[in-house]
């Protein structure tokens, strides 16, 4: 192999590198691998807890089913900088504000779920999910739970 040949063929490397380096960067894991498309869901409740976090901020609210019972779910929300391009601050929701969640149920089949949209107590929707392979924004007749 020349001094030539084995030149470029470092350079090809070198600028691969630099264009993988440079490709922006994909959420770690895909809707489809932790929700199901197939379960919609429409839940209204009291906040919990509002986790503002990276890579994905996490609502907790109680729900309350016509028989009563309280259960607590948990749904993702998108990143805190792709919130607040949509909209929404961190202190525009707190423990005690009622929410509705439109989304879709987690697979495991617990009280889990991916927030597409949520409502605030004065009618305010914000879009809270963007993961790219997510159904569209208005699931298909959402289960109540």
């Amino acid at each position: 192999m020349s001094i030539e040949s084995a030149y470029a063929r470092l350079l090809g490397c070198a600028s691969a590198a630099l264009l993988l380096m440079a490709s922006p960067a994909h959420a770690h894991h895909a809707f489809s691998a932790e929700f199901d498309a197939d379960k919609p869901i429409d839940i209204t409740g009291v906040v919990t807890k509002f986790k503002w976090t990276n890579p994905h901020s996490w609502l907790y609210l109680d729900v309350t089913a016509p028989d009563g019972t309280v259960t607590n779910w948990g749904v993702e929300f998108g990143a805190p900088n792709s919130l607040e391009d949509k909209g929404l601050k961190k202190s525009d929701i707190k423990p005690g504000d009622t929410i509705r969640i439109i989304g879709y149920r987690a697979k495991n089949g617990g009280p889990f779920g991916y927030s597409v949209t949520g409502t605030l107590a004065n009618g305010r929707a914000i879009q809270t999910g963007g993961a790219q392979d997510a159904p569209g924004t208005t699931p298909a007749k959402p289960q109540n739970y």
